[in-house]
């Protein structure tokens, strides 16, 4: 083999490796920021949740005090029946 042609092989093999790390450097950065999507959605899922569950408390008690007025007016309405009807 001449040394031209091993300097040339050589050449290629060192560009090959720079463009294989290069990659890998790529793929570690991209693999990097999706773990930090990742953390930053399991963190919106976490606060999410809790609102759900803040909301759903809210709801509940908003039934129970509806159906406080509720049995409160019907018990009202019997009593201006029962005056009416006196």
């Amino acid at each position: 083999m001449e040394k031209p042609e091993a300097l040339s092989i050589l050449e290629q093999k060192i560009l090959r490796a720079a463009e294989v790390v290069a990659q890998l450097r790529r793929d570690r950065d991209a693999a990097l920021e999706a773990a930090g999507d990742t953390g930053t959605l399991r963190e919106k899922l976490a606060e999410t949740t809790r609102e759900l569950e803040a909301v759903r408390a809210e709801r509940d008690s908003l039934r129970a005090d509806k159906e406080t007025v509720r049995t409160r007016l019907e018990k009202l309405l019997e009593q201006i029946d029962a005056i009416s009807a006196s």
